[in-house]
C-alpha cells in the first residue's frame, strides 16, 4: 500500500500535469505508468485533502458582485469564467467549456441520473471532463439528433460516451429524430417501449446539462447549421418571437414556450417537466446567445450557470436597465 507521504508526492505531481500544464488523463497516466482510473483517483485525493482547490477567482473585476446580483435577481447559482477583453467568440467559447467540463465534474455524484443535451457547446465541455470512476451513473441523451439529410447520431453519440467515460457511467441513447414531421408520429414512437423507457428515465433524472441555441450567433450552433430547421421553421420561429432553444425546444424572451408548432414536433424534453428536474445546469460562452440565456431564465429552467464574464455582465446591465 502506498504511504500517505508517497500517495500525497504523486497526487500533487498528476495534479500539476493536469491543472497546470493542461495534458490529458492518457498522456498522464502514461507518463506516470499508471492507469487513467489510478491518475482519476490522484486527482480526487488532491481536491479532497486541499492540494487542489478549484475556484473561478478574479481578484479585481467584481465577479463575486456579478455572482451574487444573478442570485439576488434570477435565483441562479452562478459560476463565472474571466475572460481577457480582446479574445474572439470562439476562443471564449473554449475558455469556457475548459472550465464548464472541471466544474460540471465535481458536481456529479454517484447514484445519479444526468441529462445531456447535444450541440456545439456541449461537444467542446464534453471533451474537458475530469475523469473521475463513479459508482452507477446513468447518461440519457435528452434530445434525438436525427434528420434526412445527415443523421446527426454520430455527433449526439460521440458527446454521450465522452461523458459516460468520464464517470465510468453508462449512455443511454434516444435513438430517434430531433423533429418529426408529424406531432401524431412522435406521439406513436413515445408509445414504443424502447422508447418509453428511455423517457421514463427523463423522469428520474437528478441533473440536465445544457447550452442554449440560437439562430445568428456568432459560434452557430448544430441545430441552425446542420439541416435540422427548413426556411419555414425559421420564418415561423421569428414570426413567433422565438429567441431560442434548450434541448431544440423553443422559448420566447419571456420564457414562454406554448403554441409553437415546432415544439410538438420536437424530440426535446417537455420545458415544464424539465423544470422537475432538481438541477439544472446551463453552459455559455458566446454573448451573441444572451437573449437565448435570458429566455431560459425567465421560464425558470436553470438552477446553475456556468458563463462567461463578459456574457454574465451583460445579463447584470439588464437589472439596472430594468430596475
Amino acid at each position: 500500500m502506498v504511504e500517505i507521504a508517497d500517495r500525497t508526492k504523486l497526487a500533487l505531481k498528476a495534479a500539476q500535469l493536469y491543472y497546470v500544464r493542461d495534458l490529458k488523463m492518457k498522456t498522464i497516466a502514461d507518463s506516470m505508468h499508471m492507469s487513467r482510473s489510478s491518475v482519476s483517483r490522484l486527482l480526487t485525493y488532491a481536491r479532497d485533502t486541499g492540494l487542489v482547490d478549484i475556484r473561478i477567482k478574479a481578484p479585481t473585476d467584481g465577479i463575486s458582485r456579478l455572482q451574487h446580483e444573478i442570485r439576488l435577481r434570477d435565483g441562479v447559482t452562478a459560476y463565472i469564467v474571466p475572460v481577457s477583453s480582446g479574445m474572439s467568440a470562439r476562443d471564449c467559447s473554449m475558455q469556457v467549456s475548459r472550465h464548464a467540463g472541471r466544474i460540471l465534474s465535481a458536481m456529479i455524484e454517484p447514484s445519479t441520473v444526468v441529462g445531456v443535451a447535444w450541440g456545439t457547446t456541449m461537444a467542446g465541455v464534453s471533451r474537458h471532463l475530469t475523469e473521475r470512476a463513479l459508482h452507477d451513473v446513468t447518461i440519457v441523451q435528452l434530445n434525438g439528433a436525427a434528420h434526412p439529410e445527415n443523421f446527426g447520431i454520430d455527433f449526439a453519440g460521440d458527446i454521450l460516451e465522452r461523458f459516460a467515460a468520464a464517470f465510468s457511467g453508462r449512455a443511454e441513447p434516444l435513438p430517434v429524430p430531433a423533429f418529426f414531421d408529424d406531432p401524431l408520429t412522435r406521439q406513436a414512437m413515445w408509445r414504443e417501449r424502447s422508447v418509453a423507457r428511455i423517457l421514463a428515465l427523463h423522469r428520474r433524472m437528478d441533473v440536465a446539462v445544457f447550452g442554449v441555441g440560437a439562430s445568428g450567433s456568432d459560434i452557430p450552433g448544430h441545430v441552425y447549421r446542420g439541416g435540422y430547421l427548413s426556411d419555414a421553421d425559421r420564418a415561423d420561429l421569428e414570426s413567433a418571437g422565438v429567441v431560442g432553444d434548450i434541448a431544440t425546444r423553443f422559448v420566447r424572451a419571456d420564457g414562454s414556450h406554448d403554441g409553437l408548432a415546432l415544439n410538438e414536433r420536437s424530440s426535446g424534453p417537455d420545458l415544464d417537466a424539465l423544470r422537475r428536474t432538481p438541477r439544472r445546469i446551463c453552459i455559455v460562452g458566446d454573448r451573441s446567445r444572451i437573449p437565448a440565456v435570458r429566455g431560459a431564465l425567465a421560464a425558470g429552467l436553470i438552477t446553475d450557470l456556468i458563463i462567461d464574464e463578459h456574457s454574465a455582465r451583460e445579463i447584470t446591465s439588464t437589472y439596472v436597465q430594468g430596475a
